[in-house]
């Protein structure tokens, strides 16, 4: 199955998890049964294998190893991810939901670029041109990988915080309840799993217990 097909399952079965989210949505499936299920249906749609999971936190899977041909900016992206430690797959994932690979891209809240970082963020990361693609994927790949490094490595908890802040995540002991976020989550590590071909590691995220809304969505 290609790429476009497992994001167009990925998106259909968000549709179903935002509503199990919501108030008043199923709440007896927690976010990380929901993120399981959703992976194992992503898998199962691209042909792929079970995921394999481990105690207490989604680990990062490393490698360089080249993205699909047709990835755009792949070139860039792979260079960005290799100069800070990161799975390729993992940072095209990244890109592909945040602006869906439009370097021109912009958030009402004035995030810009490739990786929609916010100025101030991006003046702390030595990004002098949001638009430009490289340094927005330089930049991007840098607060990932601060993320990763605050959080000991664990992928879940490293986009929750570049997504709400680590600030919330720290607050909450994991991802925020907010079912921006947790979409969020769930459909970067679906688009990565996608582009390496093999299933993330997975492992059991703190369900929330409280319904919120997110505050903001950019760095």
């Amino acid at each position: 199955m290609s790429v476009e097909a497992v994001v167009a399952r990925v998106e259909l079965l968000q549709q179903l998890v935002s509503a199990a989210t919501a108030p008043g949505g199923n709440g007896g499936q927690d976010f990380a049964s929901q993120l399981t299920s959703a992976t194992a249906a992503v898998q199962t749609a691209a042909g792929l294998p079970s995921a394999a999971t481990t105690a207490g936190t989604t680990m990062a899977i490393p490698g360089t190893s080249a993205l699909p041909a047709g990835v755009p900016y792949a070139a860039e992206i792979s260079a960005a991810a290799q100069k800070h430690g990161l799975d390729p797959a993992l940072l095209a994932g990244l890109v592909r939901q945040e602006s869906n690979f439009d370097p021109n891209a912009g958030s009402p809240a004035g995030a810009r670029g490739l990786t929609q970082l916010m100025p101030a963020t991006a003046a702390s990361l030595g990004v002098t041109d949001v638009t430009n693609p490289q340094q927005a994927l330089e930049g991007g790949a840098k607060y990932l990988k601060q993320q990763l490094d605050a959080f000991g490595g664990d992928v879940t908890k490293a986009l929750a915080a570049y997504n709400a802040g680590p600030g919330a995540v720290q607050r909450y002991g994991g991802v925020p309840p907010y079912a921006e976020t947790q979409a969020y989550v769930q459909k970067v590590q679906a688009f990565a799993a996608a582009y390496r071909g093999t299933p993330p590691v997975t492992a059991g995220v703190a369900a929330p217990t409280t319904a919120g809304s997110l505050s903001y969505s950019t760095v």
